[in-house]
């Protein structure tokens, strides 16, 4: 885990940063197609959604959802995703989405500065994290 300063002009600026972003945002899609078939499942993409826990709890405290109601809470989110409705979500999909909740987190923060911690993905694909680390590294050649 890590601790970063952040806000909405950080991941804006990460996500304006096209090689960065891209570079990231293959890496997460690599990393979630599990069976390597260049699109990315239902299945694949709630496992995604899962490992994070992100509707299982509130403020860290974990809280039970009917297995019902998580079923039409992820089958939402995929239909975000999968913008031409073929049932699977292709890298380009998957971009554009990805682009979208990151240009939202910005507008979240807005232009106060906030400190975050950041649990490191077993994979190093934190997009926050990234977008901390690519701001820090901005500053470093600036000073220098």
């Amino acid at each position: 885990m890590g601790i970063v300063i952040i806000d909405g002009s950080t991941v804006r600026s990460f996500v304006a940063d096209e090689d960065q972003f891209k570079k990231s945002t293959d890496e997460r899609f690599g990393a979630l197609d599990l069976n390597h078939d260049g699109v990315l499942s239902r299945s694949e993409l709630r496992k995604a959604f899962e490992s994070m826990r992100l509707l299982e709890s509130h403020f860290g405290v974990d809280v039970v959802t009917p297995p019902e109601e998580l079923t039409r809470l992820y089958d939402s989110i995929f239909e975000k995703f999968d913008t031409d409705q073929s049932g699977s979500v292709d890298l380009e999909e998957f971009r554009s989405e990805m682009k979208k909740i990151m240009l939202a987190i910005a507008d979240g923060l807005g232009s106060c500065p906030i400190t975050m911690a950041l649990e490191e993905d077993d994979d190093g694909n934190n997009f926050l994290r990234k977008a901390a680390d690519l701001e820090a590294s901005k500053l470093q050649k600036a000073s220098e």
